[in-house]
């Protein structure tokens, strides 16, 4: 009896490294995989969890028919997209340091041992990939290309290759990323404009043999919506005023300038009725006002959302007591 509570009281192990993978109809690719991952990371203590986007193949069956001690399957209702299941693999993840790429073989997890001690060394907060000699036809390299550049001059953050999955994170640093829509291609501008320290390095790249790529032109567009979405969360979420109430007041004077412009022409006698600058200064002050009540609104849900929840609109790197 005694026995069996000591076994009880023994804790289990935390991992070192959780390999976070999102697969989508990568039943080919789930086995060589997890070789490659088990021979990487021999001389670690680790977690592999195949975070699986509403697959309608064998995926599912291939990863449970492995019994592998270390997988951790996460099983989406349906399909999410990557960003989404990413999340969901994150949210499950124990590890001290959270590792992401591809189920499609592109990715080689035997870089992962060089960025994981990069990032002990030198205490960086995140270790992205760069993927050289890049082995995709031109259908996945244009739109990238395009993104990559889209997003270096929209952001100013000089990372080479947010295309590239491979990247180690410290915990508490991957956690914290929101995940939406398709923002895991910004995950490293992401923890920049969070304060992360990051570092980039080049990783070994791999043609897909198995399977049908996800990516195409099409995704260049909503990467697009979802920037400009991240621009205004990261820029302006704790001060939506200075947005709103910028442009509203802009606009608001502008309009004004527009109608004692027109009421001036209007003493001296001209016909103003129905022309285009009157309804443009009209326009201009209504939706100049209109930006200011909306920057005074977001005011308020902004500080409602931080002290409902006794958060802090700040994050605090270390605290140091001599």
């Amino acid at each position: 009896m005694a026995d069996q509570n000591l076994e009880k009281e023994v804790p289990s192990i935390q991992p070192e490294i959780s390999v976070v993978v999102s697969v989508y109809n990568e039943e080919d690719n789930i086995l060589p995989l997890t070789e490659k991952i088990d021979e990487a990371l021999s001389e670690y203590n680790y977690e592999i969890i195949y975070a699986d986007d509403g697959s309608s193949d064998q995926t599912i069956p291939r990863i449970k028919e492995m019994q592998h001690s270390k997988i951790v399957l996460v099983e989406l209702q349906r399909n999410y997209g990557q960003s989404y299941a990413l999340a969901a693999g994150i949210d499950q993840a124990s590890g001290e340091y959270i590792v992401t790429m591809d189920g499609d073989l592109q990715n080689d997890p035997v870089d992962i041992p060089h960025m994981l001690e990069l990032a002990k060394e030198k205490d960086l907060d995140m270790v992205a990939g760069i993927r050289k000699n890049r082995q995709d036809n031109f259908v996945r390299t244009i739109p990238s290309k395009i993104a990559n550049a889209i997003i270096k001059r929209s952001t100013g953050v000089y990372i080479i290759d947010n295309g590239c999955a491979l990247k180690v994170f410290k915990s508490n640093i991957a956690k914290d990323i929101g995940l939406y829509g398709e923002m895991h291609r910004f995950i490293g501008i992401l923890a920049v404009m969070d304060g992360a320290r990051i570092e980039q390095v080049p990783v070994n790249h791999h043609p897909r043999i198995h399977g049908k790529s996800k990516y195409g032109l099409q995704r260049t567009f909503k990467v697009i919506s979802d920037l400009m979405l991240m621009m205004f969360f990261k820029k302006y979420q704790q001060k939506p005023m200075h947005l709103f109430g910028t442009l509203g007041f802009f606009a608001t004077i502008l309009g004004i300038l527009i109608n004692i412009y027109l009421l001036i022409l209007k003493i001296l006698g001209q016909d103003i009725w129905g022309k285009p600058l009157l309804i443009l200064g009209v326009i201009l002050l209504l939706g100049g006002i209109q930006f200011v009540t909306i920057g005074i609104i977001l005011e308020f849900l902004m500080r409602t959302y931080y002290e409902s929840q006794q958060k802090k609109p700040y994050k605090v790197r270390s605290v140091h007591q001599f």
